[in-house]
């Protein structure tokens, strides 16, 4: 069997025919998959992958398969001396400013995050001045700039953790830039927005289209089944969900649960990586694709190895990068059980 049959046949078995590919596209994906593996290893390269990317890239490419917050733990950790970053701008940022001497490529320059793109650091800066004294815990869906006016980094996995430990301290916090996630956040803690919680007016463009309308009538045409949701979604629908949290939290909830059905309100992504996960489970479809994760393509990874266009070397000042990862470094100690 020739190299390229052999990373086919891996992807079949991994479950990409399952999920529709057909034997021309396995072995279309293969034959970049052999080209781009081959160069990985020549130019010490790692590729970390988020789990909202194609499948033919997770189950092709991936040295490690995460969210956010594990992603920018393994990339720090890596020896590898260039990060190949399949996710979206504020990432490979994030793996910039934990690996400063690495050189940090993203595939898809323009691959930005409408939530990212909501918020700036001037808007942070006039924000902690109408609020003095309260610290400001930025979703870690931001650009280098703003965690760097930050005091703390969350994810959707710790947020709720760490501001109970920031309220400890202080009367008031700024929770930036997710409006949804932060009332969800307000309502958990039981806190008042606008008074003990400071909100944002950004939102997910995948999240924030979900609605709580069809939730009663899966229910009633798949008896038993399991809704879970992101925690950037309303609250309207999080409150008549089963489970509320992040991609790695839904996907452990899947594994240890037991149900007819399951569906994940969240990125496409997710919902294809859980079918291969977990084939003997059976998925219902409610999600919606990210424009932007999707432009990540294996020919474009086999791209920025081969030759990388200027815009896709990720840079950051690091003046903004020392200020930064004092945030990160802040949510790593919180969330692992620091003070």
């Amino acid at each position: 069997m020739s190299e390229v049959s052999a990373e086919a046949a891996a992807l079949s078995s991994k479950g990409l025919s399952d999920l529709g590919y057909s034997d021309a596209e396995l072995e279309k994906a293969a034959s970049l998959i052999v080209r781009i593996k081959a160069l990985k290893a020549e130019k010490n390269a790692v590729i970390p992958v988020h789990v909202y990317q194609r499948p033919e890239v997770i189950h092709g490419i991936a040295d490690f398969v995460g969210d956010s917050y594990k992603l920018s733990k393994l990339c720090s950790e890596s020896k590898a001396g260039t990060i190949v970053f399949c996710g979206v701008s504020f990432m490979a940022e994030t793996a910039k400013i934990l690996s400063p001497g690495k050189t940090v490529l993203l595939p898809a320059p323009e691959a930005g995050c409408s939530l990212s793109e909501s918020i700036t650091a001037a808007d942070i800066r006039r924000v902690k001045a109408r609020h003095p004294g309260a610290p400001v815990a930025t979703y870690i869906n931001t650009t280098a700039a703003v965690k760097a006016e930050s005091d703390v980094i969350v994810t959707s996995a710790n947020a709720g953790r760490i501001l109970e430990k920031l309220y400890r301290e202080h009367p008031k916090v700024i929770f930036l830039p997710d409006m949804l996630m932060g009332q969800n956040l307000a309502k958990q803690l039981g806190k008042i927005p606008g008074k003990d919680i400071i909100l944002w007016k950004g939102t997910c463009i995948v999240h924030d289209s979900f609605d709580a309308s069809s939730v009663s009538l899966y229910r009633q045409m798949y008896p038993g089944v399991r809704i879970l949701a992101h925690s950037e979604c309303s609250p309207g629908l999080v409150t008549v969900v089963d489970f509320v949290g992040g991609t790695g939290d839904m996907l452990r909830y899947v594994e240890s649960t037991n149900a007819p059905y399951f569906m994940l309100v969240t990125e496409c992504g997710l919902g294809e990586l859980a079918r291969t996960r977990f084939p003997d489970k059976r998925f219902l479809p409610m999600c919606r694709l990210c424009p932007y994760m999707k432009a990540v393509t294996l020919e474009r990874v086999l791209s920025v190895l081969e030759k990388p266009a200027r815009a896709s070397v990720v840079e950051v000042d690091p003046k903004v990068a020392e200020r930064a990862r004092k945030s990160l470094e802040r949510m790593f100690e919180l969330a692992e059980g620091g003070k």
